[in-house]
């Protein structure tokens, strides 16, 4: 199993919610926005080379999984 954990965190900038994550070795970040009521998408950061994706809600759980086993 795949050790899971969520936390929601609405204090300060995306910068900072981002950088506190990097600092306990958060492997990904999942934001959801206000473009997420409209697309059904969450925008996933990866904490080691910052890139950001956009994926469908439905497919978050095996696309988390499929990076977390890379």
């Amino acid at each position: 199993d795949v050790y899971k954990r969520q936390v929601y965190d609405d204090t300060g900038g995306i910068g900072k919610l981002y950088a506190r994550q990097d600092e306990i070795g958060t492997p990904f970040c999942v934001t959801v926005d206000h473009q997420s009521l409209e697309d059904e998408a969450v925008t996933v950061r990866d904490r080691d080379t910052w890139a950001q994706e956009r994926v469908k809600v439905a497919d978050l759980q095996e696309h988390l999984l499929k990076r977390l086993g890379e």
